[in-house]
């Protein structure tokens, strides 16, 4: 069963976790510029909650992307290893527009 917060993580952007991430950082300058020495522990505790909320969302979206990729080629493998022939015609196609495309930078 699902949380909610694994569901909003799968649906994380790269650009939106760089952005949180981005953000933390910054309101953890605020808090060591603005803290007076004596609330340290408080300070180090709440961004220390904050890096393992980052972390755990992290490791999340990488697990989730990591699983669409391995599925993904598994497709491919598959795709590939059931038509042999097209696929080997599709990759010669794609081997000479690629070709014809760069020899004619070259010009």
């Amino acid at each position: 069963m699902k949380n909610s917060r694994t569901s909003a993580v799968t649906h994380t952007t790269p650009e939106t976790f760089i952005s949180d991430l981005r953000t933390l950082i910054s309101e953890a300058q605020k808090i060591l510029d603005v803290a007076p020495d004596d609330n340290n522990g408080e300070i180090d505790e709440t961004l220390r909650e904050r890096f393992e909320a980052a972390q755990e969302r992290f490791t999340e979206i990488y697990a989730t992307a990591k699983k669409k990729v391995v599925a993904g080629g598994k497709y491919a493998d598959e795709t590939i290893r059931s038509n042999p022939y097209q696929s080997m015609a599709l990759a010669a196609g794609v081997g000479l527009l690629v070709g014809v495309i760069l020899g004619r930078r070259g010009k």
